[in-house]
């Protein structure tokens, strides 16, 4: 198999992996919670960890990666997420469970940066693209499949096994990467911004944990808008910090490239609506409809049968018709397709909700590849390890901002009416709301040139047109 498919299934691999782990916990948590002879509601710490750790980790991923080689870092955060999951399924109480999660969420966080700078290195610009949707599958395929596999192993088997799975594939990642992953590192690598690591750390973990806290009834809200508003002050220290600092741990110079800009500002509005579809989606086929977890998994697995179809097709669509057109024009399609979800009903064929969430899927795969892709566009190679991380921060955030919404407008739904109850209504209201806000994001794709991400566009082996600028000359300005 060339090298421009192999490395991007091979990390695409780590990200399913990671991607499963996160989706099937959220199935199987009355099951941990009676195990551990813990409340429910107090099971939310295991979720809430994973993404703390995340969002202080990420940032510092490309510097490692810069210092140590992409193949070290990648080989070793397999190692930490495999090992952070054998000890969840050996876990025997509530604060054992939540150290256990946050050192997964250390490895899952230097594991897919690091992961795809591998391929953004790697990969030839012509079929990044193609590579890039073969990476785009798994991060819609684990949010899928989590429900059914979680809610079948933890009916059938033990909650245990959902960790235990991880451990063969990780030993299969770690022999794979030794293999077949270059181990890239830059010569010259700055001195590392403790500083703005602490900030980030801070103001990052106040915003995802705030955002997490939003829509728990057992926390009151202005607990989680206290923390929300530590999380944003710290963001703003860091911000002045970043101005006056030569290498930040995030550089924000970066938003000055526009498809960079584009494809992570602009897309997280996307990503929101998107965040919150594995939250609402189950839930309402679970609550509103009576399905069991199992059967509600197989409806919307069709979304993951619709976003394998658009890895052959994502490459062509854009060759033929250019990032400009396709994020703007697509973007209303995909966000069409999730404000239809309020329309569903227990009533209706499951023929139809299966077709409405495989063209869905369809689409918003593509808007992925679409994204994923123009950011990096006219990112120096220099720069492309703070890029990354960069982009996998706003990426976190906007995602954990989705299911905040979504479960915002829930308990706000029921707070209205007074009833305690969540009714079908509900999820319809819910579903119109992030699909205007992930209509919203057109707008700064409408600020692009025509020729934007035009180099990523060609046909491999296609001579380009004179360029007016360098790609990498942008970059460099980063």
């Amino acid at each position: 198999m060339r090298p421009e498919r192999l490395v991007p299934l091979i990390v695409a691999c780590a990200l399913f992996m990671e991607q499963l782990d996160s989706t099937v916990i959220s199935t199987s948590l009355p099951a941990i919670a009676a195990d551990l002879h813990e409340d429910p509601i107090s099971l939310k710490l295991a979720l809430t960890s994973y993404l703390l750790s995340l969002a202080v980790f990420i940032p510092a991923s490309g510097w490692f990666a810069d210092r140590f080689g992409s193949r070290t870092v990648f080989r070793t955060a397999i190692v930490v997420f495999t090992t952070g999951s054998l000890l969840c399924g050996l876990a025997t109480s509530l604060p054992d469970f939540v150290i256990y999660r946050i050192i997964q969420g250390m490895g899952g966080a230097m594991m897919v940066p690091v992961g795809r700078l591998v391929i953004l290195r790697t990969v030839p610009k012509g079929e990044l693209v193609s590579a890039l949707a073969w990476l785009t599958v798994p991060a819609l395929l684990g949010p899928v499949l989590g429900p059914p596999i979680g809610g079948f192993i933890t009916t059938y088997f033990d909650w245990r096994l959902i960790f235990f799975l991880n451990i063969p594939i990780g030993m299969v990642g770690v022999v794979l990467a030794s293999l077949f992953i270059p181990d890239i590192r830059e010569e010259d690598v700055a001195p590392f911004d403790l500083h703005g690591m602490l900030m980030s750390s801070v103001g990052l973990a106040g915003l995802v944990f705030g955002f997490a806290l939003l829509g728990q009834q057992a926390v009151a809200p202005w607990i989680a808008l206290t923390v929300i508003a530590v999380g944003a002050v710290a963001m703003t220290f860091y911000v002045r910090h970043a101005r006056h600092t030569d290498r930040p741990i995030l550089d924000l110079t970066l938003l000055k490239v526009p498809t960079f800009f584009a494809g992570v500002v602009g897309a997280s509005l996307f990503r929101i609506g998107i965040g919150a579809l594995p939250f609402l989606l189950p839930l309402m086929l679970q609550l509103g409809f009576g399905m069991t977890p199992f059967a509600s998994g197989m409806i919307t697995f069709a979304s993951a049968a619709g976003a394998m179809t658009m890895k052959l097709t994502a490459a062509p669509i854009i060759r033929a018709f250019g990032f400009r057109r396709v994020l703007i024009v697509n973007c209303v399609i995909a966000s069409t397709f999730i404000g239809i979800s309020a329309f569903f009903r227990p009533d209706m064929p499951h023929l139809i909700l299966i077709g409405a969430l495989l063209f869905g899927g369809f689409f918003r795969s593509l808007q992925f590849t679409s994204t994923n892709a123009l950011s990096y566009a006219d990112i120096s190679n220099e720069a492309m390890s703070r890029a990354t991380s960069f982009a996998s921060v706003a990426q976190q955030v906007s995602i954990s901002t989705g299911v905040a919404v979504a479960a915002l407008i829930l308990d706000g739904m029921r707070t209205w009416r007074g009833d305690g109850t969540i009714q079908l209504g509900d999820f319809s209201v819910a579903f119109t709301v992030i699909a205007l806000i992930a209509v919203c994001s057109v707008f700064f794709y409408l600020r692009l040139p025509d020729d934007a991400g035009a180099e990523l566009a060609r046909k491999p082996g296609s001579k380009p047109a004179a360029p007016t600028e360098a790609p990498g000359e942008m970059g460099s300005t980063a």
